[in-house]
């Protein structure tokens, strides 16, 4: 699964029948390269003198700075522009590609700033153009690091503007109603993977030329010559999500290179994790997430009168689950589309009460509510667009990042086992990343994360019960990363922490961009305002 913000409501789900849903995990891994600094494999830093040598051509013709297409949503005073590099760092002078950045000013003076701040959304596959918004919005939680850096965000390779990828027609991928992803017999799982392997073999038909370099590393590699053509001698970054993977892969790659690092919410870098384990270890945390927003749905019965306690909830849910299994909502809402929309409530604290409201109308006679929330919208083309190149993205990186098993057998073992206590999304998790088991293209070792030669310290923030990236990721990058400082939200599980309002996180973030000083000893906080209904 995906981890990373839903720029909206994405009601589709992988042609697996996987749902890509508001978001999901995040990540991607990456090819055996590096930089000189990368060491600890075969062949590791092939690419290294490519990167140096995009980076020294980027740093000399800069970026050409306009305002914005008006299609791309983004006032004035943001401006856009493109950065060239290579699509294979191995071959710096072959075929290129252009990567679609944009930014907005420090709001400080100018003996305040710091250079520019870049960002990464998560994904793989999100967008992060959206990020300088957060200057013209009034975004409050940013307004101390707005003065004092640039904020710069981009679409990584084969995202959006940034030569975009598509595995599937967009308005085919929408369609709804999916399969159930919980298989009732050996013929669902045929058809099942039928679907994966259709899958596949529909990204290499449409962005087979692409698929080879869709790497964790490659994008590592695109975001120093980003920084090389921002004429910033050093990366500072902010990472939410699969963002805090490419943030580790890049401070393995070029440490020191880095200035300043935030990673939020963070994937767990191991080699054993990326990305097969990473997905099964996500189906445990969204169960305990699920419950969590269940006790809360039961604590406020006097507003969603769906039961006082967690049991007649989950009752409500599986109910809700069979009637449209039997016969999908307004003839486009089945199993499949209900997870793409409830499985908001386990990522993100914000989704609590919207969704057990829409849950809330239709147990009270209201069915349209949830269809309207739930089915995908043909008429919104770009949005479907956007959606396909996003789970595109995803499925190529995740797939070109590391080896991933080619037995069927393991596959079945491993997610029935895992659904008997974790129903929730284990089988809609399996088929969005089953096209990964037939992945036509070459598939990577993962980069060996570990700190090097100048890699200051950094800033890892993670909630303890986040479901998309669950809290062991954090510790292990801790480990990984000497010098690093871990900050804890106790006792919350919402994805993406940074951004939330808590007085105890806040103010060490921007501590940390604005000074770069860290705690002496790793923080617990206590959680953001749990929600109202």
């Amino acid at each position: 699964m995906r981890g990373s913000r839903p720029k909206r409501r994405v009601a589709a789900l992988g042609s697996a029948g996987a749902l890509v849903t508001a978001t999901l995990i995040a990540g991607a891994v990456a090819a055996p390269t590096a930089n000189a600094n990368a060491s600890g494999g075969h062949g590791q830093d092939r690419e290294a003198p490519g990167t140096a040598i995009a980076a020294a051509r980027a740093a000399k013709a800069g970026i050409d700075w306009q305002d914005c297409p008006a299609d791309w949503n983004l006032a004035k005073p943001i401006q856009c522009g493109y950065v060239t590099v290579p699509l294979d760092y191995a071959k710096p002078y072959g075929k290129q590609i252009k990567l679609a950045v944009d930014r907005i000013g420090n709001t400080g003076t100018k003996a305040e700033r710091q250079g520019a701040l870049i960002y990464n959304p998560g994904g793989p596959g999100g967008s992060g153009l959206r990020f300088p918004a957060r200057v013209t919005n009034k975004n409050a939680v940013w307004a101390n690091a707005a003065k004092a850096y640039d904020f710069v965000g981009f679409d990584p390779r084969g995202v959006g503007k940034s030569t975009p990828i598509s595995c599937v027609d967009p308005q085919e991928f929408v369609k709804a109603p999916k399969m159930d992803p919980v298989p009732d017999s050996e013929a669902d799982k045929l058809a099942q993977r039928k679907l994966a392997r259709e899958y596949a073999e529909g990204c290499q038909e449409r962005s087979g030329w692409m698929l080879p370099h869709m790497t964790t590393p490659n994008t590592a590699r695109d975001l120093d010559v980003i920084r090389a053509a921002l004429g910033e001698k050093k990366l500072n970054f902010l990472g939410v999500s699969y963002g805090t993977y490419l943030g580790a892969v890049y401070g393995t790659l070029f440490p020191g290179h880095v200035r300043r690092m935030v990673v939020d919410s963070v994937v767990n870098p191991s080699r054993e994790k990326i990305w097969y384990q990473a997905n099964l270890d996500q189906d445990v945390a969204f169960e305990g997430r699920w419950k969590d927003w269940q006790d809360w749905v039961a604590k406020n019965d006097a507003t969603y009168h769906l039961g006082d306690t967690r049991a007649e909830v989950q009752q409500q849910w599986l109910k809700l689950r069979a009637t449209a299994e039997k016969s999908p909502l307004g003839g486009v809402v089945g199993p499949a589309e209900l997870i793409s929309f409830f499985q908001s409530a386990p990522y993100y604290d914000s989704a609590w009460a919207p969704t057990a409201s829409v849950f809330s109308k239709y147990v009270a006679g209201d069915t349209q509510a949830l269809v309207d929330a739930a089915a995908p919208d043909l008429s919104d083309t770009a949005g479907n667009a956007a959606s396909e190149n996003g789970n595109a993205v995803y499925t190529a990186v995740e797939c070109a990042d590391a080896k991933w098993p080619t037995s069927w057998q393991r596959w079945d073992r491993d997610n029935t086992r895992l659904h008997q206590d974790h129903p929730f999304m284990t089988w809609a998790n399996a088929w969005m990343n089953l096209p990964c088991a037939t992945w036509p293209a070459k598939q990577q070792t993962p980069v060996n994360v570990k700190t090097g030669k100048g890699l200051p310290g950094v800033l890892i923030v993670q909630s303890e019960r986040d479901a998309a990236t669950p809290y062991e990721g954090a510790v292990e990058l801790h480990k990984r990363f000497k010098g690093s400082r871990l900050i804890t939200e106790k006792d919350a599980g919402s994805h993406g922490v940074t951004s939330l309002v808590n007085p105890c996180i806040n103010p060490r973030v921007d501590s940390y961009l604005l000074t770069g000083k860290l705690d002496a000893a790793d923080v617990t906080c206590a959680p953001h305002a749990t929600p109202k209904p």
